[in-house]
């Protein structure tokens, strides 16, 4: 049974200022594309059966920079809709709602096509993410290009945690984490990785 890593994209300017960003495509800072290149490294050496990236450019260049070939772009590793919280700090959502939390209020209507997401739907997106992945873990390591949120949920459910607990995962950008197994069982080997 392979690994299952998970590379969470460089810095774009919204992640460096805390802007939810979900369906707004940014390009990687030139940090970034530093954090990016940097993961070669860590990634070297693994022949994958299964590459995913999410289809924004700023997984995809991640991939790229980072060595990860033959990836392929999968819809369902979209980050967390966000919704009419797009663009918006979790500072200046307070301002409005002082008890709000992303983990169990989800986020409210955005624009046309973007009416947001619960902590449910982002986990049935991760679940058909997580068959696809079982179906090519037995055949060697499955690399998943992707974003901070969405990750943090599959790592969840990977570990059998209701969504929610996605919030116990904080995930930085430009990294590598590992989930492996145990006995049989799914666990968390690395997290936040970097060289």
């Amino acid at each position: 049974m392979g690994d299952l890593l998970l590379v969470r994209h460089g810095e774009t300017e919204w992640s460096v200022s805390g802007r939810h960003t979900s369906w707004t495509d940014l390009p990687l800072t030139r940090h970034g594309e530093e954090e990016a290149r940097s993961l070669a490294p860590l990634l070297a050496g693994r022949t994958f059966a299964l590459a995913l990236t999410s289809p924004l450019d700023r997984a995809i260049r991640t991939a790229e920079l980072a060595g990860v070939t033959g990836a392929v772009p999968e819809p369902d590793l979209h980050e967390w809709d966000y919704g009419g919280y797009e663009g918006v700090t979790t500072v200046d959502i307070h301002r409005a709602r002082p008890d709000w939390y992303l983990w169990s209020d989800g986020v409210p209507p955005g624009p046309a096509g973007h009416p947001g997401e619960s902590p449910d739907e982002i986990s049935e997106r991760a679940d058909r993410v997580l068959k696809r992945v079982d179906s090519a873990l037995g055949d060697g390591d499955v690399v998943l290009v992707a974003h901070a949120h969405f990750l943090r949920v599959l790592t969840a459910r990977r570990l059998g945690l209701p969504a929610a607990d996605g919030r116990l995962f904080q995930l930085a950008t430009g990294t590598v984490s590992r989930l492996s197994t145990e006995h049989d069982r799914p666990v968390v080997a690395e997290w936040n990785t970097r060289p």
